[in-house]
């Protein structure tokens, strides 16, 4: 593999650890621990393998009690450490054969492996610049747990997985279901060796070979190269070691553990997560779901109040004179919800309104539950879990909420009309043209009482002047209350309009803020994971 190569393949390498981190962040508080942890024991474990010795490739020797794992591990490598330093039939601990040992120690530190044999030139398979470490590992199917717990730890970690088995036990539930398939990921760093088939009959080798990678095949692992050999007799031994030099050589094996672990791991988060888009949150949805705030918030018992308040106010400004003060007495609808106060702060105002009953609540959990499940539609079960739960957790806060935004609206209760001075100023002086006509007629009366002379009252069409006065004032003073109370109708349903306006306006902003928010940065989350779990199983 040239330079070049290796540096792309490293590089994608690095992209593909980098968004199968954040997949596994962005899937924090969502998915299981267990498979979160198990990832981030990939990450953990694919940054100390990479910062460790590029130059070498670690191969490790798997295999049950019986298969002759170690003798073939020897008949590899043309030696007999595996046997001198096993003082019992089964391997106790790792050993390794070391083809270059400047820079393994600290790969071999991190491996933990303690017995370490620095070897000589085995043509076909090594020499001392090849940077190739061979580990004899205890047997999987051990009765000792520590031996157990130490096989299950190098399959995570060595370069090349060799697996030895044996014909009688090769199609070993055991071998298949707990290692091997849970790897079929990782068949680029696989080789299968079936030992010791001189204890096949001539004719039976091929047949039972075929029969191995059937099983294979089952297991996900059809591409891997399956050899026969005996270490007893040598046969098939140089295959292995040529096996084993080709994976060496190409110096692909460390990236390609690497990327196969990283694949693993994505599918498995995959796994928990399932697969799916949110919808996300259309215009309609939000619209209904500001439209049930409102009504369960009491909009409408404010909108109706500033109508009334508005009305009550016209006709306190423009009524006749001699009435107006009766309003005194009813009070301003707006100012019992505690609304449309000048000298209240707004930020530290609250509502008379009548807090949220049962209807009321029912109604505001059930428009956040609908928007939460239209939003969510198409997503994962967890995720949907998920956005379900953000937009629980910003219903509880939507009653206060809700109430603070109506209090801070700016319901305009305090605008003037132009048209309150114009009638105004006519019903005053219709006042004063009545109360004219009734001094005018005052004074003649009281100059006929005195029996002085009472001079002649103009007359318009025969009718007394004063008479008129009075009659016009009075008549001037009920048309204009008439069209008054008419214009302030129009105007009160026109003011309430634009105040339901701004109080839908701040539900939706309290929805927007407690809801919308909450629920769209969920989705956006769950498209940020679905986009860095793609790239982490990028190939």
């Amino acid at each position: 593999m040239s330079r070049h190569s290796q540096v792309k393949e490293a590089s994608a390498l690095q992209a593909r650890l980098e968004a199968l981190n954040t997949a596994r962040e962005l899937a924090e508080g969502i998915l299981p621990e267990t498979t979160l942890d198990s990832v981030y024991g990939v990450l953990e474990r694919a940054s100390s393998r990479r910062s460790l010795s590029a130059g070498h490739t670690v191969v490790g020797f798997f295999g049950a009690t019986g298969s002759g794992k170690s003798s073939l591990f020897n008949a590899v490598a043309v030696t007999n450490i595996a046997t001198a330093a096993a003082r019992r039939p089964t391997t106790s601990e790792p050993l390794a054969g070391i083809w270059g040992s400047e820079g393994s120690g600290p790969l071999l530190d991190w491996l933990e492996v303690r017995q370490r044999h620095a070897l000589g030139e085995v043509p076909g398979l090594a020499a001392e610049d090849t940077g190739l470490i061979l580990l004899d590992l205890p047997d999987f199917d051990s009765t000792r747990a520590e031996n157990r717990q130490i096989v299950q730890r190098m399959v995570g970690m060595v370069d090349v997985l060799v697996w030895v088995l044996d014909p009688q036990k090769y199609a070993d539930a055991a071998v298949h279901n707990d290692f091997l398939r849970p790897l079929a990921s990782h068949g680029a760093v696989t080789l299968v060796v079936l030992n010791q088939i001189d204890k096949l009959a001539a004719g039976d080798t091929a047949a039972v070979l075929e029969s191995l990678r059937g099983i294979l095949a089952r297991d996900g692992l059809g591409q891997v190269q399956v050899l026969g050999a005996s270490a007893l007799e040598g046969t098939g031994v140089d295959a292995v070691r040529a096996a084993i030099r080709r994976v060496v050589v190409q110096r692909e094996a460390v990236t390609q553990r690497l990327a196969a672990d990283v694949a693993k791991a994505a599918e498995e988060l995959g796994s928990a997560s399932g697969e799916g888009a949110a919808s996300g949150a259309g215009s309609a949805a939000k619209a209904r779901l500001t439209k049930e705030l409102a009504t369960a918030a009491n909009v409408h018992v404010v909108v109706e109040a500033v109508g009334r308040s508005y009305k009550r106010e016209s006709v306190r400004r423009t009524g006749w004179p001699l009435t107006r003060w009766l309003l005194r007495f009813r009070p301003d609808p707006l100012r019992r919800l505690n609304l449309g106060r000048d000298d209240t702060k707004a930020e530290l105002n609250r509502t008379s309104l009548p807090p949220a009953g049962a209807p009321e609540r029912a109604r505001t959990d059930a428009a956040v539950r609908d928007f939460a499940d239209s939003a969510s539609q198409g997503a994962p079960g967890p995720w949907r879990a998920s956005i379900r739960g953000v937009a629980r957790d910003g219903r509880d806060q939507l009653p206060d909420a809700l109430d603070q935004a109506i209090a801070g609206t700016d319901l305009r209760a305090s605008r003037r009309s132009w048209w309150w001075p114009v009638f105004n100023t006519a019903q005053w002086l219709s006042l004063l043209l009545a109360l004219g006509g009734v001094g005018w007629l005052g004074v003649l009366a009281v100059l006929g009482y005195l029996q002085m002379p009472v001079p002649e009252v103009p007359r318009v069409e025969g009718w007394p002047v004063p008479t008129l006065m009075i009659a016009g004032g009075v008549l001037l003073g009920i048309v204009l209350a008439i069209v008054g109370r008419l214009i302030a109708g129009a105007a009160a349903r026109m003011r309430a309009a634009q105040a339901g306006k701004r109080l839908r306006a701040a539900v939706a902003r309290v929805a927007e803020s407690r809801i919308v928010e909450p629920v769209e940065l969920e989705i956006s989350r769950l498209a940020s994971f679905n986009a860095a779990l793609k790239a982490a199983r990028a190939k």
